[in-house]
């Protein structure tokens, strides 16, 4: 049969072309590789040097196919050998993670069953593309190092003639990985189109007799034709921190009657941590009108949840104009509150390697090295410690803990970021929120943390039924969760469990902001794993957007669901704050905010519910939650104790009074915003004599 393999003109790699499909800087630090070619039989390897400054000016013009991402299907890849199911070519993925154990069905690349220099990874890609490079990397595991250091590459229409990748007049060899994790990018000389590419390894790592051949990879191509986009008319790409900072104000500028733009504080180098309030009144919480707040970024290579909250922005601003009755409920009767990125500082890190060259971690930090996801006050070890001591429970809190004192001080290891977190908490009497991460396609719900320290344990909160209900209402509309034929990502079968897990029944994380927010304030929160790929190739975001755009506005919509109400004092009708909110049977009380309005999250059924403040009669009713969209509306009006009265009760109780209480949880607030004040002021001195020298 004849085989025909279209060789595309060489094109103008121009700057200006490749602006418009991906970000990367002249200096990165990820190694860039020119084919060497060969002058002898014997496969001696020289640089093409002449042919090296024009690769590596520019970005590479065509996207990946999509192994990281899982949008090439097992069934596209196929190998020579493999030497055993958790090694087979479908694990030969860029970035795929492994399981801990030894022979794992979960293994960390693809591994040839022989050593030799017969071996190959093929990935068949459906259509006819013009292939472009090919990203490399060694095999994640923490048994065994191995990788591959030169390959070849080879195309077909048909698998039965192949092609070789030529350098001019020679077959190429390019060069692959010194270790396991860094990513290694390959330009062909000439970019080739066919249906099919087969990797070839030629040397590999090898210690004596051990060294297998393993590779994971990333293939570069355009489909021939081009995929169409998503319908919605939006900004489908990657934004550093200025053009972030310029979408939010365009956004603004289209829509000024339903937008806010404010900063909760700065990262480390001084980026602010912008946040968009979309609401029909903004700057101004409304009596009876929740608050919701989506956060993403505090992974800072974690990147799709940034684009997706300032897709989310465009959006509700172009339907609300539009009349979207939907999105015009959701902004008159829900304050939003969307920060893009908690950690502005690891995401211009990652930005400036580009969506397949940053690897899995960079950018994961905060630039003082901190994970945000384990830096908030571990009140979890607070709760269970004072459970296990006190043997009265009427004594014990379940809700509001504060802040440990030590967490408070200047040289506590606390970012500025997550301080600034926190004290946004505290301004605002959020309601619901999700923060949005990356890396696996599940939802996670709190606790995060085990009570004994176990690496994975079940251990579930008092509203174990209504953080199912959360994840689900996510989960469950998200296109590429709901998928039943979808594989798994990495190391772990999330459809099994529907897609939604206890956080610490997949693994252990003390100072989780879920857990924090769940215990110090009023606020229910998930953690949204959006992506099977930290940071997706610009042209995945329209597909990604598709996948997430009616969970997002769905989980906002939850918000509503449960009970609200104003707790006012009988005889003045003022609204009473911090009145505390209790559910019969469900042992996590909620207060009342600054005007007197509460709401409390709860999934449909008949309540049991008391509201008691310092110096007020207990009152209870039975409030019916329905399926509705609206809250059931839950009003108390308390009547005022007589002083003398109240001192006597107190004195019998012998116990610390509520209000003194409160005012504890206060001092420690404005503490820890005080030394966070301290700090950045000695920062910004320093940055000046540092300028000045």
């Amino acid at each position: 049969m004849f085989c025909l393999i279209f060789i595309a003109k060489r094109s103008t790699r121009s700057l200006k072309v490749a602006k418009k499909l991906k970000n990367v800087p002249k200096k990165s630090k990820v190694i860039l590789k020119k084919p060497k070619v060969t002058k002898t039989p014997k496969l001696q390897i020289k640089k093409a040097t002449h042919r090296q400054s024009a690769a590596t000016a520019t970005a590479p013009q065509c996207p990946p196919l999509g192994l990281e991402s899982l949008r090439v299907k097992d069934t596209q890849l196929r190998a020579s050998s493999y030497k055993r199911r958790g090694l087979g070519p479908h694990r030969g993925r860029l970035n795929i993670q492994s399981g801990i154990e030894d022979g794992d069905i979960y293994d960390g690349a693809w591994c040839a069953r022989y050593r030799d220099k017969n071996q190959w990874l093929e990935v068949d890609a459906q259509r006819l593309t013009r292939f472009i490079g090919v990203i490399l990397q060694g095999r994640n595991s923490i048994w065994s190092w191995d990788m591959v250091h030169t390959y070849k590459v080879q195309f077909s229409n048909d698998t039965l003639l192949w092609k070789p990748c030529m350098n001019g007049s020679k077959e190429a060899i390019f060069e692959g990985n010194q270790d396991t994790e860094t990513p290694v990018l390959a330009l062909f000389d000439t970019p080739t189109v066919a249906r099919y590419i087969r990797i070839n390894p030629q040397t590999w790592y090898q210690n004596g007799t051990e060294g297998d051949v393993c590779l994971r990879a990333e293939v570069l191509g355009c489909a021939l034709p081009e995929p169409t986009e998503s319908k919605d008319k939006l900004n489908f790409r990657h934004h550093n921190y200025k053009e972030m900072r310029k979408l939010m104000k365009s956004v603004h500028d289209e829509c000024p009657d339903i937008t806010r733009i404010y900063s909760i504080g700065k990262s480390y180098k001084d980026l602010k941590l912008y946040v968009m309030e979309i609401s029909d009144n903004p700057g101004k919480h409304e009596l009876g009108e929740p608050e919701f707040r989506y956060v993403a970024g505090m992974h800072g290579n974690e990147v799709l949840g940034r684009e997706l909250l300032l897709n989310l922005m465009q959006y509700m601003c172009q339907e609300y104009k539009r009349g979207n009755q939907r999105i015009v409920r959701l902004v008159k009767e829900t304050r939003i509150h969307l920060l893009p990125s908690m950690n502005p500082d690891g995401y211009e890190m990652a930005f400036q390697k580009g969506s397949e060259l940053a690897g899995w971690a960079l950018g994961r930090y905060s630039y003082e090295g901190i994970d945000m996801n384990h830096n908030f006050a571990d009140l979890n070890s607070v709760m269970w410690t004072a459970i296990e001591l006190e043997t009265d429970r009427s004594k014990l809190i379940n809700h509001y803990f504060p802040i440990p004192e030590q967490y408070t001080s200047e040289e506590a290891f606390v970012a500025p970021e997550t301080r600034a977190v926190i004290s946004w908490m505290q301004n605002i009497p959020f309601v619901l929120g999700a923060n949005l991460h990356g890396g696996e396609l599940v939802v996670t719900y709190p606790f995060d943390m085990t009570r004994d320290w176990a690496p994975r344990e079940h251990t579930p909160t008092p509203d174990e039924s209504f953080f199912r209900w959360l994840a689900a209402a996510y989960a469950s509309t998200n296109q590429a969760m709901s998928n039943p034929d979808r594989r798994p990502c990495h190391n772990k079968d999330f459809l099994r469990y529907n897609n939604i897990i206890n956080g610490a029944d997949w693994h252990n994380v003390p100072g989780s902001m879920n857990d924090f927010s769940y215990l110090h304030t009023n606020c229910f929160e998930v953690t949204v794993e959006l992506s099977c790929d930290k940071f997706p190739h610009a042209s995945e975001l329209p597909i990604e957007w598709e996948n997430n755009r009616e969970s997002l506005l769905v989980y906002m919509e939850q918000v509503h669901r449960g009970i609200k109400g104003v707790i006012r004092d009988k005889d003045t009708e003022e609204g009473i704050a911090d009145a505390i909110i209790k559910v019969e049977d469900i042992d996590h009380h909620i207060r009342s905010a600054a005007d007197g309005d509460y709401w409390r999250l709860l999934n449909p059924g008949e309540y049991r519910v008391t509201v008691s403040a310092e110096g007020y009669v207990s009152s209870s009713r039975t409030c019916d939650v329905m399926y509705d969209h609206f809250p059931t509306i839950c009003d108390f009006n308390l009547t005022r104790i007589p002083r003398r009265r109240v001192k006597d009760i107190l004195a019998k109780a012998g116990k610390l009074p509520k209000d003194l209480q409160l005012r504890l949880r206060q001092l420690r607030t404005r503490k820890l915003r005080v030394t966070t004040k301290a700090i950045n002021q000695r920062r910004a001195a320093a940055a000046k004599r540092a300028k000045r020298e």
